[in-house]
């Protein structure tokens, strides 16, 4: 059991207390430490799940976008088509081993209880995420939202084979359009780290900032939104 400090309580509490029919959460940096995609893209990369003509593109390609040469959308669509050809349940089983190892350990205790407790209370909770399918369903298992309450970069599968096809890539503004296409109304919260969350956080009329990014502080600061840090012991990569 985690014994969660007063500060840790009091946010909980202050999110609890406004009984939200509808809440969405951005994952990565926001619910855990680190970002799950670009983790995994260079875990499977090292591990050969791909073949080496799309690995020798893709790594040139992330290069490119580190670079500041590709746009964020399509690098995190990108992110996805690439397993096309694949078995969906081969891409699956392999995110479900990384966030596992890799992930996992970084969930923020006081975030997983904010879930929690807001599903008790017949919250409707998504999660909105522009890292992969597959990842989000892995995470989404440690807080117990169900897969039809995740809108992440999406690829099409056909006959259990992952087509070069995007569905969506919730990014930015993908992130609102994302949520007005599956969600009957806008929710009341919305959780998110980065500035890619921005639309997503200002479309609510509660939005909380959660382990923000410099950016993203800043905008909340002039905005009077209010920000929470959680504990940070569990620090990865820089998240999206």
């Amino acid at each position: 059991m985690t014994i969660l400090k007063q500060g840790q309580t009091e946010f909980i509490e202050s999110v609890v207390q406004l009984k939200p029919c509808i809440a969405a959460f951005d994952c990565d940096g926001t619910l855990w430490s680190g970002d799950a995609g670009e983790g995994f893209f260079y875990w499977e990369m090292e591990r050969g799940l791909v073949s080496d003509e799309i690995r020798r593109w893709a790594l040139a390609r992330h290069a490119d976008y580190k670079a500041g040469n590709v746009p964020e959308e399509i690098m995190c669509g990108e992110m996805v088509t690439l397993h096309r050809g694949l078995p969906e349940e081969t891409v699956q089983k392999a995110c479900d081993e990384f966030f596992a190892t890799e992930i996992a350990p970084g969930i923020f205790p006081e975030m997983r209880d904010l879930v929690r407790l807001l599903r008790e209370a017949a919250c409707d909770v998504w999660a909105v995420s522009s890292s992969s399918q597959w990842l989000i369903r892995s995470g989404m298992r440690y807080f117990g939202i169900p897969q039809d309450r995740i809108l992440a970069a999406e690829a099409a599968v056909d006959r259990g084979i992952v087509a070069d096809r995007l569905l969506r890539v919730p990014s930015g503004p993908g992130k609102p359009e994302a949520i007005r296409a599956a969600v009957p109304s806008l929710p009341e919260c919305a959780f998110g780290n980065s500035i890619w969350d921005q639309e997503m956080l200002q479309m609510v009329k509660h939005p909380f900032v959660i382990n923000p990014t410099a950016e993203l502080k800043e905008i909340a600061v002039d905005r009077h939104w209010k920000i929470y840090q959680p504990n940070l012991n569990h620090s990865r990569i820089k998240s999206r």
